[in-house]
């Protein structure tokens, strides 16, 4: 006979849903999501993410670079209650500038929502955070957006993704229209039309007019052409394309796509309501002694996020913790993986973006934060019972590098106090000179915005200005042995080393070619480009 616990987890675990949106740049991430929590009943009215001065700003958008700008620099997590079910939605930053916090979150989440524009398609940016859901087998769901402009042909997208990667799709809903002439979508799991209003911005509920597809009154709502044209696209998917197969969807083989309009709400409950019953519930973690089932009656969690000045008033710093198995309650004691300390889980919150609530207990799927006063890295698992690690989070190559330079001594304090807690983060990788006369930290970053965002940061949240000096390198690779490795190579050539936070020798090469031949030259070092987080071992000080 199963436990009390092990009841209550069966039926916590079923009540989860966790995913991450990933998309390039400006497809409307950020107005899907908050489509989603309005459609959620989270939020009453959904902000613009180009917000003019009488708009709300965008829920998950709440740092104030990121209003600025209208665009997403940090990763946040919002959950919600939908059809009794918990979504934690993991919203990600675009900007391929920022695409190390996207990895990290991809880490923590189940499912992923793969966010398309109808008139770009597949886009670089999420080519790349496709192929990381791929190496860990998450399913994809694909809401192809904007079809209420101008768009490619919706057969077109659809072979595109077949095409280039290597899903089959599923149509789960498909468009009456596209442009100034999309009307709806048709719900194939009703068998009915959904023809949706527009609103203003979308900042309300749609009410729609819902007709059954043999419905006479929709050949005198929609025009003669354009019906026809939907039924016949209608009859091509269905006759020649694939069954929906629910293992091959969660099995990362199948995309389930949608197709809407975030901005003006089109599709976006059908989505939600089909997403509920199509995706993965909360998944068994790898970890050092095999997969831990999210059942398992002892607690385990790790930390995938941390965040410093949520709340610029308290100076904060916040660990996001993903919940993997076991029962989540307040003021637990937990053993500390990497150091091996006890620790007292006081004062957890649940997390709505910039927004924070208390909580008693939480349940494998999803996420809580934790105030971190130093103890937490990325990486961390925290467990009871019998030790486990999940797998690390890796630090990825950078590709631009500079000096940061504290032109005020004055300010000192408050500069390492910065760095440190924004190095903690992970908002930019910090390395140091292999030469101990040279103390000013180098950024390390994937694009020119996160050095803006660390100067931004820095002055705003610690009141220390900076300047940056910049290094002539592009590529970074971690030397595989170590120092000991380093030193039998002997001396290199239009190379910088330098050493990671936790003190590993790193080499900075100018270009791709110059790379390539240090490796031709001196085969024996085993050079790699990513690098896991060291467990046991503390990040040296600053």
């Amino acid at each position: 006979m199963p436990t009390d616990l092990e009841v209550e987890l069966q039926t916590e675990v079923n009540r989860r849903r966790n995913f991450a949106i990933i998309s390039h740049p400006d497809a409307g991430k950020t107005t899907l999501t908050e489509k989603l929590l309005l459609y959620g009943g989270a939020i009453h009215e959904a902000g613009a993410v180009k917000a003019r001065r009488s708009q709300r700003h965008a829920t998950s958008d709440w740092m104030a670079m990121e209003q600025q700008r209208g665009i997403s620099i940090t990763s946040t997590v919002l959950q919600f209650l939908y059809r009794n079910c918990y979504i934690n939605l993991l919203d990600t930053p675009g900007h391929q500038d920022f695409s190390e916090d996207t990895y990290r979150t991809l880490a923590a989440a189940d499912n992923a929502v793969m966010l398309e524009d109808a008139a770009k398609g597949l886009e670089p940016q999420t080519r790349k955070l496709f192929e990381v859901c791929r190496m860990r087998s998450i399913p994809i769901f694909t809401f192809i957006n904007k079809l209420d402009r101008p768009t490619r042909e919706p057969l077109e997208l659809l072979d595109e993704i077949e095409q280039e990667l290597g899903l089959s799709t599923y149509p789960v809903n498909w468009p009456v229209g596209t442009g100034d002439r999309f009307k709806g979508v048709f719900d194939r799991r009703t068998r009915k039309i959904h023809l949706f209003e527009r609103t203003a911005h979308g900042t309300k509920t749609a009410k729609g007019e819902i007709l059954d597809l043999g419905d006479p009154q929709i050949e005198k709502i929609l025009d003669q052409d354009l019906y026809f044209h939907f039924k016949d696209e209608l009859e091509l998917i269905e006759e020649l394309g694939e069954d929906l197969d629910l293992d091959q969807v969660h099995a990362g083989k199948m995309t389930p796509v949608f197709f809407g309009s975030a901005m003006t709400n089109f599709g976006v409950q059908l989505f939600l309501d089909s997403f509920l019953d199509y995706a993965l519930k909360p998944i068994p973690r790898r970890s050092t002694v095999g997969e831990v089932p999210p059942t398992e009656p002892n607690f385990s969690g790790f930390v995938f996020k941390l965040q410093a000045n949520m709340d610029p008033k308290h100076r904060d710093r916040v660990a996001f913790v993903r919940v993997c198995s076991g029962k989540f309650e307040k003021d637990m004691v937990v053993q500390h993986a990497r150091s091996g300390k006890n620790v007292r889980l006081s004062r957890p919150q649940k997390l709505f973006a910039q927004g924070r609530e208390s909580l008693d207990e939480a349940y494998p799927g999803d996420v809580i934060g934790l105030n971190n006063p130093g103890a937490f890295a990325i990486g961390d698992t925290i467990y009871i019972g019998p030790k486990l690690e999940y797998e690390g989070i890796p630090c990825f190559s950078p590709e631009l590098f500079a000096y940061l330079k504290n032109p005020n001594p004055s300010k000192f304090k408050q500069f390492r106090k910065g760095v440190t807690e924004l190095r903690e983060e992970g908002a930019i990788q910090i390395m140091y000179s292999a030469d101990e006369s040279k103390r000013d930290p180098i950024l390390a970053a994937v694009g020119q915005l996160q050095f803006e965002v660390v100067q931004y940061r820095l002055e705003n949240e610690y009141g220390v200005e900076t300047r940056l000096e910049m290094l002539p390198f592009t590529v970074a690779r971690w030397v595989a042995g170590g120092w000991e490795a380093l030193e039998k190579a002997g001396r290199l050539f239009n190379t910088a080393t330098v050493k990671d936070s936790w003190g590993r020798p790193v080499l900075l090469f100018k270009n791709e070619w110059n790379m390539h031949q240090v490796q031709a030259d001196l085969p024996d070092l085993k050079l790699n480009a990513t690098a896991p987080v060291v467990s046991g071992q503390e990040p040296e000080a600053i």
